[in-house]
């Protein structure tokens, strides 16, 4: 294997309270316990032949709280952290790591977090799942360490280092 792409994951839309323990333990597991499986599975084999490339994919609710999606959002923080540190550690391999941080991307996510009512999906156009890979695919070929799709992910995500974390948890909701 030469390239690795850490696409699968899944988000619940709704109050933490009322959520099933169950689907949001499913939920760790998939989107932080395989990814870390599968990453730590086919890295060895990479730098022991000084080549490869992994893509891992977050989204752009890892650079903050997200209420109503608290588990969701802290998954994806953990996949930036943790491929932002592995990106570090590979300097120098031959292995390169990219992170994908896009937005709300026309897909079955929706349906399956149930977003269906929410109005972040259904104000905007969503940008086809295509265009977005194609976006990974440019920026993993190009060794890039973290991929924000959308000029108005990227701004959102860069600022929200300069806005107090009370005002930014109140705005995600």
């Amino acid at each position: 294997v030469e390239m690795l792409v850490n696409n699968a994951g899944f988000g619940l839309y709704g109050y933490f309270a009322d959520e099933k323990l169950s689907e949001e333990l499913e939920m760790i597991q998939l989107n932080i316990t395989t990814l870390t499986e599968l990453t730590k599975l086919f890295l060895e084999p990479m730098r022991q032949r000084k080549k490869g490339k992994i893509l891992n994919v977050a989204s752009t609710a890892a650079f903050q709280p997200g209420p109503m999606m608290a588990i969701y959002y802290a998954t994806k923080a953990y996949v930036l952290s943790f491929s932002e540190g592995l990106y570090e550690e590979l300097k120098g391999t031959g292995v390169s790591i990219t992170t994908l941080c896009p937005g709300p991307t026309e897909s079955g996510f929706q349906g399956t977090a149930n977003l269906s009512g929410v109005a972040l999906v259904n104000t905007v156009k969503l940008p086809p799942a295509k265009k977005v890979a194609e976006f990974a695919y440019d920026n993993l070929m190009k060794g890039k360490v973290i991929a924000i799709h959308g000029l108005m992910n990227s701004v959102v995500a860069k600022s929200i280092n300069f806005v107090p974390r009370s005002i930014v948890r109140k705005l995600v909701m």
